[in-house]
């Protein structure tokens, strides 16, 4: 069992930057590989990044791709996703997620309780 405990969210005026930290502990957390998600109000959840549990090949989607970046220290059981650039259309909570098995969202077994990112225009 994995407990995974975001951080790192706020209030940040369009153009400006986050970082997210993802702490987790609980279990081996090098198993794992990570993503992380968001909800704005009244729409669905959405992957933003995932990581492979060395590190390797990160995926973004397309919406965050080049201002968004994903990496992890397992040594320090935590994952990151630091943020540029951002837009209003950024605002929403984000989650991070722990996964085994294939990068499908219904692999993430585990989540975290979110962690607000609002962008003010």
């Amino acid at each position: 069992q994995v407990q995974l405990v975001e951080s790192g969210g706020g209030l940040v005026q369009a153009g400006g930057s986050l970082r997210l930290s993802c702490a987790a502990s609980g279990g081996t957390f090098r198993r794992y590989d990570m993503g992380w998600f968001r909800q704005a109000p009244g729409k669905n959840r959405d992957i933003v990044a995932a990581i492979s549990w060395s590190g390797a090949s990160p995926y973004y989607s397309d919406s965050v791709k080049g201002r968004f970046t994903i990496s992890r220290d397992n040594a320090k059981n935590t994952v990151y996703l630091q943020m540029n650039s951002l837009k209003s259309e950024d605002t929403a909570v984000y989650y991070c997620a722990a996964r085994v098995g294939a990068a499908v969202e219904s692999n993430y077994a585990y989540w975290g309780q979110g962690t607000q990112v609002t962008v003010s225009s």
